[in-house]
This record gives C-alpha cells, sequence and structure tokens, in this order.
C-alpha cells in the first residue's frame, strides 16, 4: 500500500490530479470529476474538521467488526460497490476548489507524518496505529483515488 507520508508518493498522486479537468468522464459510475475529488476530501474533513458527525457506539462496533478491513486492506474497491452515506455526493461539485483541497489536505498529512496520528481516534474505526497498517482514514483516498474510473496515467 502506498504511503501519504512519503513526499515522493503524494508528489506523484498530485500530478496524477494535475492531469484532471473538469471535463474528465469516468470509464464506469456516475460521479463528476468534481464529485470524485469532493469524495476523498470526505475523508480529510473527518480528520481536519468537525463537519461530519461520528457514528455513534453500536454503528461504531458494526464498523470495525464488518467494514474495517475491507475499507483498510490492499485490494482495489469493486466497481459499483456501495458507498457509505456520509461519502455519497450527490450534489454538483466546483473542480477547482476540490481540487486545490484535495491537494491541500494531501500535502497537509504528508507535512504532518506518522506520529501525528498514531493512537488517534478514527471517526469510525477505533484508535490508528502504524505498525499495523491502519492508518486507514488517511489512507482511504489514496485507496479511492487509485480504484476511481478516472484514468490518470
Amino acid at each position: 500500500m502506498k504511503n501519504i507520508f512519503n513526499a515522493q508518493v503524494v508528489s506523484e498522486i498530485v500530478s496524477r490530479i494535475n492531469k484532471l479537468y473538469a471535463s474528465t468522464q469516468p470509464q464506469w459510475g456516475k460521479m463528476s470529476v468534481g464529485q470524485m475529488l469532493a469524495h476523498c476530501n470526505i475523508t480529510y474533513e473527518m480528520v481536519y474538521e468537525s463537519k461530519h458527525a461520528k457514528p455513534n457506539a453500536f454503528v461504531k462496533l458494526m464498523l470495525k467488526l464488518f467494514v474495517k478491513n475491507k475499507v483498510v486492506g490492499e485490494s482495489s474497491y469493486q466497481k459499483n460497490g456501495q458507498t457509505a452515506p456520509q461519502f455519497i455526493i450527490k450534489e454538483d461539485k466546483n473542480f477547482n476548489i476540490e481540487k486545490e483541497r484535495l491537494i491541500a489536505y494531501l500535502q497537509k498529512t504528508q507535512g504532518l507524518g506518522e506520529g501525528y496520528f498514531e493512537g488517534r481516534e478514527s471517526h469510525s474505526f477505533g484508535k490508528l496505529t502504524v505498525t499495523n497498517g491502519i492508518i486507514c482514514f488517511i489512507s482511504i483516498s489514496i485507496i479511492t483515488f487509485d480504484s476511481l474510473v478516472y484514468r490518470l496515467e
């Protein structure tokens, strides 16, 4: 799995983001490129902003038991797979704003480094550790970005 705390990885991802245009068409799925970028930004909003409500204890337990391994695993998401409600983007989003936000979040996260996130509480999965590969709320956007439908090569 790519490491968002590696400057070279962030540089590569930013380069790929910069190849997108507002008119870029998906290979599959329903989201526009602006919506896809907003979708990726939600992960970072959960980390850096108080925009999203945390799940209650029961929902958090269910997420840890049934969802966590699918989300933090190294395999790509399946086409047209189920998306958590807070990650569904229905309204149009400004491509340039979402693009700038995602790049800023990536750079901020890389700059803060692994130590900043070690032991922090995830919105959905409990305490995070670097050693067991569960910097998931950071790596979700990488996984999502890599497995989404926009050709970035």
